[in-house]
């Protein structure tokens, strides 16, 4: 059976109309007023002149309005692209010029951003705006505002979308530093929602968290899994995420049944001993993906948490969110056990194989490849990195038959799971974020007051999992400091992409090659890190340090 995503909500309004739908900040949203809005917003985007396809940006903070929003462009046979309102605009302008939307959905603080996203981009249609607030700024002149949905009818407009459709682009860090669309549709999503459901058990008695960025691929899986149960989803304010006294009332108060983030909350909470014994009493599946979760972490919680089911899921964005999972059927007994990646879901398969992409020997180390119905289509217009990406089957017969090639390496034991063991290039996630190196080193080329630089990571103890790592030499003439060069980069990257650690150098270091030397980089910064927090002692060779301690709760140098 074939399903939309929007048409799975629909069914859940129309049997249930009454019942909570969403829940953010002590306001709730009936499946019913979920129904209405989101077919109003659909009918203005169309009479707006969107049609099959086109892109819709969503740039809002996370809220009520913006699960409206992208069930509106579902609804409008649209592709919604999630925006990140703390992005730079430099940033936001090529995820703008890469997706080429049509529309922009807009609401909250975000007019200062727009205005400068729309200046640094280089477009050749400028996009139309939706207002889902009542009164937009000024100097911003929507083709719709909220009050104007009113005006709409809230009976569901005929679709023209198939399920294997295009249903939204994701961007992740690309290493030339042009962030790259992950196409996925609305079929992937649909299957992976439909075993989740099975596996999990849930219902409509659930009641579950939204932890993540609506921009991150794991919402995905939190907004539909929930809303095609018919269970209440409970949006977690982002300010919450470094207050995790208020994170743990959060799950008391609302009484969540699951529990979805990255191990870098789980270790935060951990790290702060907010998790009672027999806590969260409702609490009965704590899920988690994005980067590995520390063993000792794991056993803190399932000691405390004797009722709830722990399971490690993984799988990148370009595979639809989960392709494997590993439910913990007790409490590690050692702190050094490596908890598996697992088994592939229904309809997928993981394969680990070596440079010639033979399959490797039961316990040797290889590239993990998955293969299955999560595939993504490929980067959106980008056929060259797809091409790179997404491999014809070296035993299969059928051009279509594809392997993804996810840049980790793992292992498959004598048990049958499969253990991630790390990465295969300079990729890293940090605090759930996938982060390529190369597009922090892409934007610190382009200051004017750098002759050189190089990004590297080193492994931290502390939640972030991965610590970002510049070495740079100034330009002739120039005095830079790590303030203003933090100050300026902040203006081309995300935070979470900020280095947390600085080494000044005359010359960097380049190996036989004539290539910068990262290996030695990244000794000299483990180096740094082994000292006293308040030592600066000079770095080995030619470098000195200027790296500070950096706080284990807020990231910042």
């Amino acid at each position: 059976m074939t399903m939309l995503l929007q048409q799975g909500v629909t069914a859940q309004a129309e049997a249930r109309p009454e019942a909570t739908a969403l829940v953010f900040k002590g306001t709730r949203l009936t499946y019913g007023a979920l129904e209405e809005a989101s077919n109003r917003l659909a009918r203005a985007l169309k009479e707006a002149g969107c049609r099959r396809g086109d892109r819709v940006g969503l740039l809002m903070p996370k809220s009520l309005e913006a699960i409206v929003a992208m069930l509106g462009a579902l609804k409008a046979d649209a592709i919604y692209v999630p925006m990140d309102p703390a992005s730079p605009a430099a940033r936001q302008a090529r995820v703008l010029e890469v997706s080429d939307c049509r529309c922009i959905l807009a609401a909250g603080p975000v007019g200062q951003n727009l205005r400068d996203t729309l200046v640094a981009a280089t477009l050749t249609q400028r996009p139309m705006i939706g207002w889902l607030d009542e009164d937009p700024p000024p100097d911003v002149h929507p083709v719709f505002s909220l009050r104007d949905l009113s005006a709409c009818p809230a009976t569901p407009p005929a679709y023209a979308n198939t399920d294997l459709d295009v249903a939204h682009i994701l961007f992740t860090s690309g290493s030339t530093g042009i962030p790259k669309g992950v196409t996925i549709t609305h079929a992937s999503v649909a299957h992976l929602i439909r075993w989740a459901r099975a596996y999990f058990g849930i219902v409509h008695t659930d009641r579950i968290s939204q932890h993540p960025p609506l921009r991150f691929d794991v919402s995905t899986f939190d907004v539909f899994g929930t809303l095609w149960a018919g269970a209440e989803l409970h949006l977690v304010p982002p300010e919450l995420n470094l207050l995790p006294h208020k994170l743990a009332q959060l799950i008391r108060d609302a009484r969540l049944t699951q529990w979805f983030s990255v191990p870098s909350v789980l270790n935060l909470m951990t790290n702060f001993d907010v998790v009672g014994q027999d806590d969260f009493p409702a609490l009965r599946r704590v899920l988690f993906a994005g980067e590995p979760l520390p063993t000792p972490t794991l056993i803190h919680w399932m000691r405390r948490l004797p009722h709830a089911r722990f399971t490690n899921l993984y799988g990148p964005t370009e595979t639809t969110i989960v392709s494997s999972y590993y439910t913990l059927p007790r409490c590690p007994a050692d702190e050094r056990e490596p908890i598996p990646i697992g088994r592939a879901c229904a309809g997928e398969e993981l394969l680990v194989l070596d440079g010639q992409l033979k399959p490797v020997a039961e316990g040797d180390i290889g590239e993990l490849y998955i293969r299955g119905v999560g595939l993504s289509p490929g980067y959106w217009r980008d056929p060259e990195k797809t091409r790179a990406a997404f491999l014809t089957h070296p035993r299969g017969t059928d051009p279509q038959d594809r392997i993804y090639k996810t840049g980790d390496l793992a292992r498959r034991g004598a048990d049958g799971l499969f253990y991630y063991v790390g990465r295969a290039d300079t990729q890293i996630k940090s605090r759930g974020y996938r982060i390529e190196l190369g597009e922090i080193e892409a934007a610190l080329h382009s200051l004017a007051s750098l002759r050189e630089s190089a990004v590297v990571a080193i492994q931290s103890e502390g939640f972030e999992g991965w610590l970002i790592c510049c070495a740079y030499v100034p330009a002739p003439g120039t005095d830079v400091s790590t303030k203003s060069l933090r100050k300026d980069l902040a203006a081309l990257v995300p935070s979470y992409m900020l280095p947390a650690r600085w080494m000044r150098y005359e010359v960097l270091p380049k190996n036989e090659n004539g290539k910068i030397d990262r290996p030695r980089l990244k000794n000299a910064f483990l180096g740094a890190e082994l000292r006293p927090a308040q030592a600066e002692a000079p770095a080995p060779g030619n470098a000195r340090a200027t790296d500070r301690r950096v706080s284990a709760v807020s990231g910042r140098g």
